[in-house]
């Protein structure tokens, strides 16, 4: 409680030890936004302000920075983020389908979270797997060969009702 009342008064003390223990403070903006989002699990717009003080930079750079790269997320995600390859092997077998079996299942589209804040869909264009196309990353794990008959059994591994 007393970290989320730090926070409410605009003080980040996680963002405040990793930017002091810095040895280098020029070109600290990247791994300085890395840590938020390592600690938030996003870049909440209050945390980008404060990033831009701390910094003693244009909260216009940081929010630059952070929508520019796609690692950055700017609204919470969900606790599986699911990640449908839409590169060209994967497309080609079929993952537009399973993509679209996702949204159908979740009941949100794509880079959408569901309400309870359990799933967050999004699309990737390579993982390297090409062999297993089509494929889906849900956070570090990756299933091959997925059809849209096999998306309601990833949904139930993750929601406790089945799976390995």
């Amino acid at each position: 409680m007393a970290q989320e009342a730090l926070e409410a008064a605009g003080s980040y003390p996680e963002i405040d030890a990793f930017y002091d223990s810095l040895p280098d403070k020029n070109g600290a903006l990247i791994p300085v936004l890395h840590k938020a989002q390592e600690v938030y699990g996003y870049l909440p717009k209050d945390v980008q302000l404060y990033i831009a003080r701390k910094l003693e930079i244009p909260a216009s750079k940081v929010f630059g920075v952070a929508t520019f790269y796609s690692l950055f997320n700017l609204e919470k995600k969900g606790d599986y983020r699911v990640n449908v390859c839409l590169g060209t092997a994967c497309f080609v077998r079929g993952s537009e389908g399973v993509l679209a079996e996702f949204e159908k299942e979740l009941g949100v589209a794509r880079t959408e979270t569901t309400s309870d804040g359990t799933f967050t869909i999004g699309s990737i264009r390579c993982v390297g797997a090409c062999g297993l196309a089509p494929v889906v990353m849900v956070n570090d794990k990756v299933y091959g060969r997925v059809t849209p008959d096999d998306v309601k059994h990833i949904v139930d591994e993750y929601l406790g009702k089945g799976g390995e």
